[in-house]
């Protein structure tokens, strides 16, 4: 198995561990993650001053001489299976995917084959160059099994250390098609009272919380105020339906992106989604406001009335700005036809 060897010193005020210190100083060319780095620390693949480095906490000083030894990529265990994928874009480095209700983005326990990057392994073949030493696709961010839409997967370390720097500094442009229970108004009184939620601009619904696990349901998320992960989503009506108001199609956008942030904001402001049978819950809906037709339709939709619209980057090899965007799948669109 053929290797590279990057070498490279320490530059002037390093952090006092190794990891923290290489992470910093590693030439931006050679496309090594934090954990990608730790991992090579432990395999003994990274040598200070001519000594393997095998503690990630060692002490490390200015001049150091780091020689870090990068294997090729190997082939992973990961199945590829041949299923059918809506390409929307595809290059060398990267491709992005208009995904189904249904499919799961990565193996797990429960889901074992049958899986996006299964279906990328096929596709994919010898385009992937290799993530992390393996070859395999890079998933850079993930949208739920019954949500539909867009999704971009680096091929190579290079794509997906780009795209990882692009989501964690929340540059990333995603927007999401969503229809909830009622409609969020700017002049509603009992927004007004909800922690966490505010207005901006014309009827903009404002969501600020920390978004962590459950103590209840360890499967499933919870909005707090004091321990989790900063969340930030915007909404906006596009249209309502019913008079009064039953159900609201919204435009959401995300400054972070959190493990089911959109549907547990949504709940959390009280316009949970249709169909949403973790978050959402059943609303008992006007019989005066909508025609049974659009009630049944609202009560036998299956699943998070959600989508994944619109994914805006830049390229992270060319530095072109790109912009996709992805129709509603036919179950969203038939709800929508129903509700008039």
């Amino acid at each position: 198995m053929s290797a590279i060897k990057i070498t490279f010193q320490i530059a002037e005020n390093p952090p006092k561990r190794l990891d923290k210190a290489i992470a910093r100083d590693v030439p931006e060319a050679a496309n090594l993650s934090r954990s990608r780095l730790a991992r090579l620390i432990a395999d003994g693949a990274v040598v200070v001053n001519g000594a393997v480095a095998l503690d990630q906490k060692a002490k490390i000083s200015e001049g150091d001489t780091i020689e870090i030894t990068v294997d090729e990529a190997v082939e992973t265990e990961l199945v590829a299976e041949d299923i059918a994928l809506d390409v929307i874009f595809e290059d060398a480095h990267l491709i992005v995917i208009n995904k189904p209700v249904g499919m799961v983005v990565h193996p797990a326990p429960g889901s074992p084959s049958g899986t996006l990057v299964n279906a990328l392994m096929h596709h994919c073949g010898e385009s992937l160059s290799g993530i992390g030493g393996e070859k395999r696709p890079g998933i850079v961010h993930r949208i739920d099994k019954d949500t539909s839409g867009l999704l971009v997967v680096a091929k190579n370390d290079q794509a997906h250390h780009g795209l990882a720097k692009q989501f964690e500094k929340h540059t990333v442009e995603r927007k999401y098609i969503a229809l909830v229970y009622g409609a969020p108004d700017v002049m509603d009184p009992r927004l007004r009272g909800v922690k966490g939620i505010g207005f901006e601009g014309a009827n903009i619904l404002r969501i600020s919380t920390m978004l962590g696990r459950s103590k209840n349901d360890r499967q499933k998320q919870a909005v707090s105020f004091s321990e989790g992960r900063h969340a930030i989503t915007r909404a906006r009506p596009l249209d309502l339906f019913g008079t009064p108001p039953q159900v609201a199609l919204v435009e959401c956008w995300l400054e972070t992106g959190r493990t089911h942030q959109i549907r547990v904001h949504m709940a959390h402001a009280g316009h949970g989604l249709v169909g949403d049978q973790t978050y959402g819950g059943r609303r008992k809906l006007s019989h005066k406001a909508l025609s049974e037709a659009a009630r049944d339709a609202i009560a036998q939709f299956p699943r998070q009335a959600l989508h994944a619209a619109v994914l805006g980057f830049k390229h992270p090899v060319t530095s072109e700005d790109l912009s996709f965007e992805a129709q509603l799948p036919a179950d969203m669109a038939g709800l929508i036809a129903s509700l008039g």
